[in-house]
């Protein structure tokens, strides 16, 4: 990892992010970023994957110290997960490592698509978020509206940022390495990987 390289931590969603998925083709390309592997991909409890999140960011705390250093990627129900991580499980400590959260693909647990296996995201934090961030949305989602996520963007204080019709904005959304959402993320990198 390069000075210019933030520390990012990759929040994949429901049955993980294949090969050719934006998260796995920007963890192939960057140093700086690393998959949180969640204890059941297949059956996710937020708790649990709160708790991966909580104990990845203590150790990032006691990497080097600097308060916002860490950026977050997460799609699908990654994105929930920093919602309640920040909400309910965030020490102070680890909550100011994050320097931003780019969050894409909101999906709503009170929707048809919603994962049945998918345990405690309902209801969705209200509280704005701790850090700067991004909300990335579609108009053809069968996992989640825009007037959902610009309700969650606009209670987390997120910026929402709308791509049209891309799907569940994954890797059938033909996006490759997906140079846009890599510039959004970047924005909000900390001063010192500037």
């Amino acid at each position: 990892m390069t000075m210019s390289e933030p520390r990012v931590l990759v929040l994949p969603g429901y049955m993980n992010s294949g090969p050719g998925h934006w998260q796995t083709r920007w963890e192939a390309a960057h140093t700086g970023f690393e998959r949180l592997q969640m204890p059941d991909w297949m059956h996710p409890d937020c708790d649990a994957w709160c708790a991966v999140l909580e104990a990845a960011l203590e150790q990032e705390a006691g990497a080097d110290g600097n308060a916002g250093s860490v950026l977050l990627a997460a799609h699908s129900l990654g994105c929930l997960t920093v919602a309640h991580w920040a909400a309910h499980h965030a020490s102070a400590a680890t909550r100011a490592k994050v320097a931003g959260a780019l969050l894409v693909a909101l999906p709503d647990p009170r929707g048809p698509e919603f994962p049945r296996d998918a345990r405690g995201f309902d209801p969705v934090p209200q509280a704005a978020l701790p850090f700067a961030s991004i909300v990335v949305a579609r108009t053809d989602d069968l996992y989640g509206g825009v007037a959902f996520s610009q309700q969650c963007a606009q209670a987390w204080g997120s910026r929402w940022m709308d791509v049209g019709a891309r799907g569940h904005i994954n890797a059938e959304s033909g996006l490759a390495d997906w140079p846009q959402g890599f510039d959004w993320l970047m924005s909000m990198k900390p001063a010192a990987a500037a």
